[in-house]
């Protein structure tokens, strides 16, 4: 009754339709038995931003909401918003509800006093525990309670660290007691995750509903994260910090989330390969040499940051970075070992602790909890094992089918069971019991109904210069399940912005700085080694498939236009197939097999790693391993040709369908290529990228010309190079006496004019290399431009009667050459340096 009272009076101030649509909402939606929930409070009745939010809603017209959710979610695909499923190789597209949870402002304040005062006891906890161990001393907490956890990290103990605090980024993981309280669930003190996706779920919803977003008064996030990134640089002990962002890298669960948080921050996206650690200071390996990372803010656990000191089979950090940050000369943060504070092991010493270091009670309990490495609760859990959730004391991975997760005995299969029981006996200190949460429940629209899904809210503390700020919102993760217990991004889970609703109206809040704080700068930029490598290769990729996608549609358009040359029978055809052949297209068994045969799998056959298909993704996975440096659109547009591509692989194509996704395909690339010119800062990115295009195009130029304008070339041979070459309109407005081998070569070889020749890859590569910088300080060449200034001299001076098919193939070699020693220039290199996957034939 009460809720239909709510109800009736909000719908007094709606269209009619829109009343209806609203009261069928709240009709329809049916709480769980004895879980608390969002939408109504304890006694029934709509809380009263849920009501006004979802009466703003239900007055979009019919099909409107969908369309404008629809229309905004574009965006999570378009530009790669995913995550990764721990242990699964493929990346799930971000699963986003279409409904916020949304916070009064009343609420929100308690949320916020309760995850502030849990910071600061999380960052006292570890003061004592790295400094003083007087909490241990005194009989407070257990030694074992700390050192049977992974993260403790006794080289820490008694190292400063940077600004006084071990915290700079805290996150608390709430759900609502049966009571209705907020508890805590987990404490996140390693890396905490998921603000980026915070970023984007906002981005998305304001997206949607941009008049209702504003109109709700929704504080802002913006203010957050520029205290957060204001605290990192106070860390440093330079004016003007370079922070780094390291990450594991691109197989990371959060790879996305943490290129996204970088490049949203200004922070430099660094691998444990592009750091070296040297007389106590953190280098980052750029293409200008060694650069000082004064700051970094690691996605990386700690056992894993240092192989010399730590876990020796890591390749995720750099030997030598505990010396550093024990010399101070590099800040670090989260501090490492401060991911102990996470272990489950602590809850129950928690409430005593608050009281002994901050002299107050936990203003937000967490769940009950008893360590089975002390007698009394032990024998607690033993008696009650299957009415008590069993859970890892700490974060350890789990060996020999050990428990890894929290799960109840009943769950467990019979044998799982013993061995459960054998542990509790054996190593009763590697358990805790606790006592059952079901999670509380918020709406999500299924299928235009409300439904109650449970959800976690992770909310995120952090150290500014002004004192500590709580995001004013977090990341929230919904169930499909009803009866969840626990929530992790898995198949089954989705997410949803997070909305804290002000009394008054919010001051809109950017990142953008006053003029007095920024200095103006125009310089090349520090790319680090590996960006350098992933743009080149980016580059080759993306010429290669398209000088691919050239040769498959002159086997396509020669089989529909009888007025042109026939491309698709005699030596001619056998040349184009066995050039596909050589690049790694096509199987020899095509050679003198049908060209639409030949042209369907040039394109579509994933297991040729010179296929279209197989480069296109080849590309995509190198682009996906710095989406800092790359714009939603080129993202964008580099994904739609690979589902393009996918797509057409599903069925037979006829020779015109097949003519149309070449086409297709290559209208993508030359608006990628279009991007890549005028979209992108003339920087070393840039140069390194369009380097990488310069030197595959030059390479297939050679072989190319070689192929079909060698001495005993027809005339179909050589028209169908001026296709390849793009040639053909430039070459018939010059030479109106019809095809001859000799100006043929020289367009496509020689003239520096012609935008395809080798000689304009040549020039430009020139233009290059003479402005990255270099790592000699004598002024003598280094070799990329020892190998590529006698190449330019060569072809400027080659006349075209004397250009030979041998000097063709040696120009290639050149240019291969060239390729080998930019690499050993510019790129990582020496015992440290990853070896990058290459795709077979790209030298």
């Amino acid at each position: 009754m009460a809720a239909e009272t709510a109800s009736q009076r909000r719908s007094e101030d709606l269209e009619p339709s829109a009343a209806k649509r609203l009261s069928a909402w709240l009709r329809g939606y049916s709480p769980l038995p004895g879980i608390p929930d969002e939408l109504f409070d304890a006694t029934g009745r709509p809380r009263g931003d849920w009501l006004s939010f979802l009466g703003d809603l239900a007055e979009y017209p019919e099909g409107e909401f969908k369309s404008r959710f629809d229309l905004a979610t574009r965006h999570i695909r378009d530009t790669g918003v995913s995550y990764r499923v721990y242990g699964e190789e493929t990346e799930q597209s971000w699963p986003l509800n279409p409904l916020p949870l949304i916070l009064g402002q009343s609420e929100w304040r308690q949320i916020a006093r309760g995850v502030e005062q849990r910071a600061e006891l999380m960052e006292a906890l570890l003061q004592d525990i790295y400094a003083g161990a007087t909490l241990v001393e005194e009989g407070q907490l257990p030694a074992a309670a700390l050192t049977g956890s992974i993260d403790f990290l006794p080289q820490m103990r008694g190292v400063k660290p940077p600004g006084g605090r071990y915290l700079q980024l805290y996150a608390a993981d709430l759900g609502r007691g049966p009571d209705g309280r907020w508890w805590v669930l987990d404490d996140r003190t390693q890396a905490p995750s998921g603000a980026g996706y915070a970023l984007e779920n906002r981005l998305v919803l304001s997206r949607a509903y941009p008049n209702l977003y504003n109109a709700m008064n929704v504080e802002r996030l913006a203010p957050f994260f520029d205290g957060f990134r204001k605290g990192l640089a106070g860390a440093a002990d330079r004016a003007d910090p370079r922070i780094c962002l390291l990450t594991p890298g691109p197989f990371s669960e959060t790879y996305f989330e943490q290129a996204h948080l970088a490049r949203y921050l200004g922070f430099l996206l660094v691998e444990g390969d592009d750091l070296i650690a040297r007389d106590g200071k953190v280098y980052v390996r750029t293409i200008a040499g060694l650069k000082r990372a004064d700051v970094i803010l690691r996605r990386v656990d700690a056992d894993f940051i240092d192989p010399l000191e730590l876990n020796s089979a890591s390749r995720l950090g750099a030997p030598g970075l505990l010396a550093a940050i024990r010399a101070e000369g590099v800040a670090m943060l989260n501090m490492p070992g401060s991911g102990v504070v996470e272990s489950k092991a602590l809850l129950g010493f928690l409430p005593k602790l608050c009281r002994r270091l901050l002299g107050e009670d936990l203003r937000m309990p967490n769940i009950a909890t008893w360590w089975c490495g002390q007698p009394q609760e032990r024998a607690l859990v033993e008696q009650n094992l299957d009415e008590l959730v069993i859970a890892p004391a700490f974060n350890t991975p789990g060996e020999n089918g050990a428990l890894t997760r929290p799960g109840l005995m009943a769950d467990l299969a019979p044998q799982a069971q013993a061995d459960l029981r054998q542990r509790l006996t054996d190593r009763p200190g590697d358990l805790v019991g606790q006592e059952v949460v079901r999670l509380s429940t918020m709406p999500v629209l299924r299928d235009g109904r409300l439904e109650a899904a449970p959800f976690v809210l992770r909310v995120y503390a952090a150290w500014t210069p002004e004192g500590m700020k709580i995001m004013p919102g977090g990341f929230c993760r919904t169930s499909e399940r009803p009866d969840a217990r626990a929530i992790s991004m898995g198949g089954d889970a989705r997410t949803a912005d997070v909305w804290v609703i002000d009394d008054k109206p919010v001051e809109r809040i950017s990142l953008l700085a006053s003029q007095d704080d920024v200095k103006v700068r125009r310089i090349l930029g520090h790319l680090p080694s590996r960006a350098a490598d992933n743009l080149f290769w980016l580059g080759r990729y993306i010429e290669r498939a398209e000088a691919t996608l050239r040769l498959v549609r002159s086997l396509c358009t020669s089989l529909m236009d009888s007025e042109s040359a026939v491309h698709t029978s005699g030596e001619t055809l056998i040349s184009l197939q066995q050039l596909l052949v050589d690049w790694g297209a096509l199987d020899e068994k095509h050679l003198g097999a049908a060209a639409l045969e030949s042209a369907r799998d040039a394109l579509h056959d994933a297991t040729a790693y010179g296929s279209v298909i197989f480069l296109v993704r080849g590309a995509r996975r190198t682009a996906a391993s710095m989406r800092e440096r790359l714009s939603a659109d080129f993202w964008t547009l580099l994904v739609n040709l690979e589902s393009e591509l996918a797509e057409g692989a599903q069925a037979p194509l006829s020779e015109a369908e097949a003519l149309q996704q070449v086409e297709s395909a290559l209208q993508i690339l030359a608006a990628l290529a279009g991007l890549a010119q005028e979209n992108m800062n003339r920087v070393a990115g840039w140069r390194f990228l369009d380097m990488g295009r310069r030197i595959e195009r030059g390479i297939n130029t050679c072989r190319v010309t070689r192929t079909f304008a060698h001495d005993g070339a027809t005339p179909d041979d050589l028209d169908l190079l001026l296709d390849l070459a793009d040639s053909q309109i430039t070459y018939r407005a010059r030479y109106l006496v019809g095809l001859a081998l000799t100006p043929v070569r020289d367009m496509v070889m020689l003239d520096p004019f012609n935008t395809r020749s080798l000689a304009f890859q040549v020039e430009t590569l020139k233009s290059h290399l003479a402005v990255l910088p270099s790592l000699l300080a004598d002024g003598m060449l280094e070799e990329p431009s020892k190998i590529l200034l006698p190449l330019a001299t060569e072809v400027e001076t080659t006349d075209a009667r004397q250009l030979t098919p041998a000097a063709m193939q040696t120009f290639e070699r050149t240019l291969l050459r060239l390729s080998g020693a930019v690499a050993d220039r510019f790129f990582l290199q020496g015992a440290h340096a990853v070896p990058t996957v290459k795709l077979g034939g790209l030298a």
